[in-house]
C-alpha cells in the first residue's frame, strides 16, 4: 500500500486517527485529531478510502429485500393486557408513616400519632367516596399492628371491602381497599 500526504489514516489496534502529514526514511508521521504528529512504520496503519457515514449507506441495513424480510417475520406483540389500575380506575396511595404526614414528630406522643394517622386514614376514605375513587391502598407498615387493627374497624364502620394489598409492589405492611 502506497500512503501519501493528506490519506486518511487509521492505526491498528489504537483507536487513533488523522492524516498523513509527512513521510520520511519509512516512517510516516501521522497528524492525530488532537493536533499531535506521531511516527508510525506503514504496516501499523491502515487506509481510510470512505468515511463510516458514507460507508453506512453501502451495508445491508438499506438493502430493501432485507427489510421486507424483516417486516414478514416481525416478532409478534403480546396481547394489551390492562393492569389492575387500567382495568380498575385509579388507585390512591395513602402512607400513613407519620414521618410523611407531620414535619416533626418530636413532642408527640404514641396516641397523638395513632390519632394523626387514623384521622388522615378516615379523610382519605371519604374523599374517595365522595370522588368515586374505586380504589385506595393504605401503606401502614408493619409493626405491632395497632394501626391496622383500627384501620380495619374504620373500613368496617364504612362497610367496605379490604385485604392486604400486593406483596409484590407493597412488601407485608399495606391493605388495598374497594368501594
Amino acid at each position: 500500500m502506497k500512503l501519501k500526504i493528506g490519506d486518511k489514516v487509521l492505526v491498528k489496534d489504537t483507536i487513533v486517527r488523522g492524516k498523513v502529514a509527512n513521510i520520511t526514511k519509512g516512517k510516516i508521521f501521522v497528524l492525530d485529531e488532537d493536533g499531535f504528529e506521531l511516527p508510525y512504520d506503514e504496516s501499523q496503519l491502515i487506509l481510510v478510502n470512505i468515511e463510516q457515514s458514507k460507508l453506512s449507506m453501502y451495508t445491508d441495513i438499506n438493502n430493501k429485500m432485507l427489510r421486507q424480510k424483516e417486516n414478514l417475520t416481525e416478532v409478534p406483540k403480546r396481547s394489551a393486557k390492562k393492569s389492575k389500575q387500567e382495568k380498575y380506575g385509579v388507585v390512591m396511595e395513602v402512607d400513613l408513616h407519620i414521618e410523611r404526614l407531620v414535619k416533626s414528630k418530636s413532642g408527640m406522643s404514641n396516641a397523638d400519632i395513632l390519632n394523626k394517622q387514623l384521622d388522615t386514614a378516615k379523610h382519605k376514605v371519604e374523599f374517595a367516596l365522595k370522588n368515586r375513587i374505586p380504589k385506595i391502598v393504605f401503606i401502614h407498615g408493619v409493626g405491632e399492628g395497632v394501626l391496622k387493627d383500627e384501620l380495619y374497624r374504620i373500613f368496617n364502620r364504612y362497610s367496605l371491602r379490604y385485604e392486604e394489598a400486593s406483596y409484590q409492589k407493597y412488601g407485608l405492611g399495606a391493605t388495598e381497599v374497594s368501594f
